[in-house]
């Protein structure tokens, strides 16, 4: 099972590439779901309401399996496409690549098209910087109140991050770790009296 994945650690906007009149003008956003992916789009689209093309590409999910090419009215295969395959190239998931086109009055012909939003792509990603996210998860861990102790010298030693915490009687408490650690975290937590969890994945 894979517990990371690449992708890039901030924006980038606005890199430039010029071809035969038109510009092409990139960005790479990072992005896990959906509603930050439109967001993304609209940005985008009420920065360059002017613009020729918006065409994008995106991969999302562990393996990227879930990705979209969009040639947004450039001929089919000419734009989404190309930016796509940079992202195949550099391995990258959970990340979306506009590239904004302003015709310039000469066209490029498919070739020529291919050629420009592949490179537009490029030079946009080769900006970025690739990290490797590792998947975490959440568990929520209920206990006694005397118990806290232990629970957070148990938590730090599997470098969990606390969410929430509501200290009563009976404790409530939310973590984030990664997710190669849940089958140890697991084991800890069974052995021990007057405690229950569960994982929110």
């Amino acid at each position: 099972m894979t517990f990371e994945y690449k992708t890039i650690d901030k924006p980038i906007e606005n890199t430039l590439l010029k071809e035969k009149g038109s510009k092409f003008i990139g960005f790479a956003f990072p992005v896990t779901n959906e509603k930050e992916l439109k967001a993304a789009l609209e940005k985008i689209r009420e920065e360059h309401p002017k613009a020729t093309h918006h065409c994008y590409a995106f991969r999302m999910g562990l393996n990227g399996e879930n990705y979209r090419a969009n040639d947004d009215g450039e001929p089919s295969g000419s734009a989404g496409l190309p930016i796509y395959n940079q992202l195949l190239a550099n391995e990258i998931t959970n990340v979306l690549v506009i590239s904004v086109r302003y015709y310039g009055g000469t066209k490029l012909g498919v070739s020529g098209l291919v050629k420009a939003y592949k490179e537009s792509a490029k030079i946009t990603l080769e900006e970025a910087n690739i990290i490797t996210r590792e998947l975490e998860t959440e568990i929520e861990i209920q206990f006694n109140f005397n118990q806290q102790n232990t629970i957070f010298t148990l938590l730090s030693k599997f470098d969990a991050k606390v969410v929430n915490f509501d200290a009563n009687e009976n404790c409530i408490l939310t973590a984030s770790l990664k997710l190669a650690q849940k089958e140890s975290i697991s084991e800890k937590l069974s052995e021990m009296q007057y405690v229950s969890f569960e994982f929110n994945d």
